[in-house]
């Protein structure tokens, strides 16, 4: 046992945490996301909401403060659909850098998520519930 990490920290997320150098990135995926298909390692973190899974893992994981750290899917042009768990990500990010949260075109996203370390697949039922962390240094 260890003192200190959340407890929705898989010990398998844990070890990709650790594993994880400065400049990586890693894509926390709504339920919708095709995280089989785009990962290079596969987290499961069903039955926990992305937001969630985001705040336990910036517990442990310092965002990079030389490039823009955080990212988000943007919406399908012409997608009415409401985001509001975008505020939520915001809030929880906001404590670890002043630098905002970059948007990034749906496929854009999908490319850049291929080449993350690793692919968090949470059970998040929320649209457009995607982002991608740029691991920084402690």
């Amino acid at each position: 046992m260890l003192k200190g990490i959340p407890k929705i920290i898989s010990p398998e997320l844990l070890k990709i945490l650790a594993e994880m150098g400065h400049g990586d990135e890693l894509c926390i995926a709504d339920g919708n996301f095709p995280g089989a298909s785009m990962a290079q390692n596969l987290v499961r973190a069903d039955g926990h909401g992305a937001a969630e899974i985001l705040a336990a893992i910036l517990e442990l994981y310092p965002l990079d403060t030389y490039a823009p750290p955080v990212y988000i899917m943007e919406k399908v042009p012409g997608d009415r659909v409401e985001v509001p768990i975008w505020d939520i990500f915001a809030a929880i990010t906001a404590p670890h850098t002043d630098a905002g949260i970059e948007r990034l075109e749906r496929y854009a996203f999908y490319e850049r998520a291929k080449k993350c370390y690793a692919v968090v697949q949470t059970g998040e039922t929320a649209l457009y519930a995607n982002i991608i962390i740029k691991k920084g240094t402690v």
